[in-house]
């Protein structure tokens, strides 16, 4: 590596940074001046990356948990050689740029995550950790270190004030995850002020009783101070945080240190007296020496030749271990083996049944033989949730090979890290906690269902039927609220025939995240002979039954629990005269992406009587039963009794689903 003057360089990142924030009249100036030695360190002198390959797999990997600071993020990835042009620097924050406001994984090349909501990337790193040490006892053999990077993180303060850090790095450091590095940018100022406002914990012994290895940099632009904490964190076998002390905005001469360089631009008079300071020309923007851009873009040699080393080794690999080299080609390139649903469970029709969550465990032990990239838990729920793989034991320091979660009463650091364990790759995380809880993860679950990360959520205790619980776990509008959600399928099995296809569907889908909605209580297991296969459930909905007297009078739409609910309403509602349709609706992300042709088959237009059942807020389900239609289900909280007490108090009975039918098909008589 040529010789270079390292504060030249550092200057070269703070003002691309500033000019690309500048140019665009929004973002974060303060951060990418103050973390430019953080950022320098890790991309030219510790990093194992290959700029013309990002996907590399065993690359290390990078957070930048605040994510605001993103144009320093852009600017390493310019500088250093990946696909990312000076135009897309003087495009930030522009309609259909590759350099958004905030990283998002899967459009700048570079970002192994996306951030923003502080905290995220810290969690998400952690998840990548568990990856990579899961995967190493996987596949690593004596003289065959297939897989062995390090992840790197930029934290900052506001990371740390966020509570899913904390409980993130409360596991990481029970795991021991000795290759998890991060960088805490400590330049104590927030939006608000300094730091002294709402921060005045002593971080470092937090994370020392945390379990972590803990350094102090006390000069956070000193290149060589971080390069040598860097050396020592990777000695150790706990997880590391290094506290780098900086001055936000450094290099300005009026607002360094302020809390008015946080989120906005410098102003071009104050930059270009930091650019005169500095020994940079105001013009042109972006300004980056030949002797500079070639020094970074050294980068590009060391990745072409540690990829070139490390394809060597697989070649080897591939030779020795033929059978596990082509496994690890699978798992890398997200592809499901052959045949790997043929010992998928299916259920004789019952009226006792089973509970969905119970059928959901039967169908994770045949998966969890069948992939053996599937790795999760529950939020201390396990027995509760049945997310525990018996065939295997639990991921520990000590027993990195294992596959079952121990995650702790953690609902938000959690599904962070099954986000990190994703786009590390190789991996296909689940978690699981009550559906009530859900609320917990809301932010974490919005991150992977932006970023189309097809991780799987495994929600139980799905309504009223909790019970004695009472309202504080009785979810009411949390599935509705969950189909707003952007890319996130939402099923709600009807029975465990459905639960297996719904899994099938969860494990098919790569264009993001699934919700598995699931039952306490058991529920008939619904007899297939009278009524129609459970593998439409790929559908989204289905015709379940039909009256065999003609075209129906009425159409039942229902999901899971109620499903059971509309079927014992037929013998009545038969004996009326009345010629009925069943619609089985587990998925409306599902239903909603059939052919029109189809959706009006399951739906026609011509049915007016149309009437939902379903134990949550019935609010949007006018959309498919329409103007006419009408809707039973729950508007206010439950109350504490026995389940099926609960669902009799609140109408769900067949004496009321009649009655309301009645009183439906009466108000459209006469209308």
């Amino acid at each position: 590596m040529q010789k270079i003057d390292i504060e030249q360089a550092l200057n070269t990142i703070r003002f691309i940074s500033a000019d690309g924030v500048q140019v665009a009249n929004s973002g974060h100036t303060g951060m990418p001046m103050g973390a430019a030695a953080l950022a320098y360190t890790l991309y030219v002198q510790q990093m194992k990356h290959n700029p013309k390959n990002p996907s590399w797999v065993n690359r290390d990997r990078f957070v930048l948990s605040g994510g605001h600071a993103s144009m320093l993020l852009y600017s390493m990835l310019y500088l250093t050689g990946y696909d990312i042009k000076l135009e897309d620097l003087k495009q930030f924050r522009q309609w259909g740029s590759i350099t958004p406001g905030h990283p998002e994984w899967g459009m700048t090349p570079g970002v192994d995550t996306t951030t923003g909501p502080l905290g995220q990337g810290f969690a998400a790193g952690v998840g990548m950790a568990i990856a990579e040490a899961h995967l190493a006892a996987t596949f690593n053999k004596p003289g065959f270190d297939l897989v062995d990077q390090y992840t790197y993180a930029i934290v900052t303060d506001g990371d740390l004030m966020e509570g899913i850090s904390s409980e993130a790095a409360s596991l990481a450091g029970t795991l021991k995850l000795g290759k998890l590095i991060y960088l805490y940018d400590s330049n104590k100022i927030t939006i608000e002020g300094s730091t002294d406002l709402a921060f005045t914990e002593d971080v470092a012994k937090r994370f020392e009783a945390y379990h972590w290895h803990v350094q102090t940099v006390e000069n956070g632009h000193d290149v060589e101070a971080i390069n040598h904490a860097i050396e020592l964190a990777k000695a150790d076998e706990r997880p590391s945080i290094i506290i780098c002390k900086t001055l936000i905005g450094y290099g300005l001469p009026n607002k360094a240190g302020t809390s008015g360089i946080h989120g906005t631009p410098a102003g071009w008079e104050e930059l270009n007296l930091a650019k005169q300071n500095a020994g940079i020309p105001e013009e042109p923007l972006f300004y980056a020496t030949d002797d500079i851009l070639a020094h970074f873009r050294e980068q590009i040699k060391l990745g072409e030749k540690a990829q070139s080393e490390w394809d060597a080794l697989f070649t080897q690999y591939r030779l020795a271990f033929p059978e596990m080299a082509e496994e690890f080609e699978r798992r890398f390139s997200n592809q499901l083996p052959e045949a790997w649903d043929a010992e998928l469970p299916t259920f004789q029709a019952s009226e006792k049944g089973m509970s969905t969550r119970v059928a959901s465990w039967h169908t994770l032990q045949a998966l969890g033989a069948a992939l053996p990239e599937l790795m999760g838990g529950s939020a201390d729920l396990a027995p509760s949730n049945n997310t525990w793989m018996d065939a295997y034991e639990a991921f520990y320091a000590e027993a990195p090979e294992g596959r079952n979660l121990h995650f702790g009463v953690r609902e938000m650091a959690m599904a962070g890290i099954a986000n990190g364990m994703y786009v590390h790759g190789g991996m296909r995380p689940y978690t699981a906690t009550f559906l009530v809880f859900s609320d917990y993860l809301r932010g974490s679950l919005r991150v992977s269902a932006l970023s189309k990360m097809a991780n799987i959520f495994i929600f139980t205790h799905d309504s009223i039927g909790v019970g004695e619980d009472g309202p504080t776990h009785q979810p009411i509008e949390t599935l509705m609220s969950l189909r707003l959600i952007p890319n996130l399928n939402v099923i709600r099995p009807a029975d465990a025939n459905e639960t297996v296809e719904a899994w099938k569907q969860a494990l098919l889908n790569n264009e993001g995240p699934t919700a598995l909605i699931l039952t306490r209580q058991n529920l008939p297991i619904i007899d297939r002979s009278r009524f129609a296969s459970a593998e439409n459930l790929a559908k989204g909905a289905y015709v379940l039954y039909q009256s065999e007297a003609g075209e129906p009078d009425l159409i039942i739409i229902a999901t899971g629990s109620e499903v059971s609910l509309a079927i014992a309403s037929l013998p009545e509602l038969e004996a009326k005269g009345i010629n009925v349709r069943i619609v089985s609706m587990p998925s409306w992300m599902l239903f909603e992406k059939q052919e029109k042709t189809y959706r009006d088959e399951v739906l026609p237009a011509s049915v007016i009587n149309r009437f939902s059942i379903e134990a949550g807020r019935t609010m949007a389900w006018e959309r498919w039963v329409g103007q006419y239609g009408a809707s039973l289900g729950i508007d206010n909280y439950g109350h504490s009794a026995p389940g099926n007490v609960v669902f009799e108090k609140l109408g769900f009975t067949v004496e009321n689903v009649v009655k309301q039918i009645e009183l439906m098909m009466e108000r459209n008589q006469r209308s």
